[in-house]
């Protein structure tokens, strides 16, 4: 983790030096600065310096290195629960369709966005309560 923050943190760096080469670039060829090509490298440095923050405030707070970290370890040192996962489960594919159907909505007419976002609100409820009821009720 402590090698994702630090690249990172060299990303956000390349970027702000990119941003400001490429405004300072389009200042002098066009007498102001571009700002479709400007913002978004600009938004790029703010991402990975979110990403690099919170990798390194999460580096700080764990009680040991991460096998990930130690270049001798080997791959069964890590932590096998990676988390919890439902490979039965239909409710992510259903709610990627509702969000297709969302931004098809956005192109094609906005009543189809209505009718994707309420298929979205069912479909993330359902994943949310999947495991309350059914089989696999807890």
């Amino acid at each position: 983790m402590k090698i994702n923050a630090t690249m990172f943190w060299v990303l956000a760096g390349y970027f702000f030096v990119v941003g400001n080469l490429y405004a300072g670039w389009g200042l002098l060829q066009q007498g102001h600065i571009d700002w479709a090509g400007g913002t978004p490298l600009g938004l790029c440095v703010l991402l990975c310096v979110m990403i690099a923050f919170f990798l390194n405030r999460t580096h700080r707070s764990q009680t040991r290195e991460l096998p990930e970290d130690v270049g001798t370890a080997n791959v069964d040192d890590g932590d096998p629960e990676m988390g919890h996962f439902s490979p039965w489960s239909w409710w992510p594919f259903a709610l990627a369709a509702a969000c297709f159907l969302v931004f098809l909505g956005f192109v094609v007419g906005i009543w189809l966005a209505f009718i994707g976002g309420g298929f979205a609100v069912v479909c993330l409820v359902g994943w949310v309560y999947e495991y309350y009821r059914g089989f696999f009720a807890r």
